[in-house]
């Protein structure tokens, strides 16, 4: 009852994005892997590439943040009854990709209100960096 009511308070940790509004297909993501590349395509109706930012951190984190702009108006003479499409807010994705990617080989394009990120597979996967992980009585 309570989720009902307030929502479920692990929907971003486990869903991977953040929240939206209930209408917002923004920032929805599909992740597919063929042996040569793995191939991202994110909803972005609206926006251009000018309002797309892509980084990738030393951590190989994917950083996506989407610039939201508004409409212009249409003069002194017009009245706004309702402003949903015209008035983006921004959105912002991160993706921890895999070790075994060409971070320095990523492309990326926007088409029909679809990001589309490629990113290309390492043919030899690198060894996993091994370490050891002290544990303590208190965190």
């Amino acid at each position: 009852m309570a989720s009902v009511l307030f929502g479920d308070p692990f929907r971003r940790f486990l869903l991977g994005h953040p929240i939206y509004g209930p209408q917002s297909t923004t920032g929805l993501m599909d992740w597919l892997e063929s042996q040569n590349a793995h191939i991202l395509k994110i909803n972005v109706p609206g926006y251009s590439k000018e309002h797309i930012k892509l980084e990738v951190d030393d951590e190989n984190i994917l950083h996506i943040k989407g610039e939201g702009i508004k409409e212009e108006s249409q003069g002194k003479d017009t009245v706004w009854h309702a402003a949903e499409r015209g008035s983006r807010s921004s959105f912002y994705r991160q993706i921890e990709l895999p070790e075994n990617v060409k971070v320095d080989h990523i492309k990326a394009q926007v088409e029909n209100g679809v990001l589309t990120i490629v990113v290309p597979k390492e043919n030899s996967p690198k060894p996993s960096k091994a370490r050891t992980i002290n544990i303590s009585s208190k965190l």
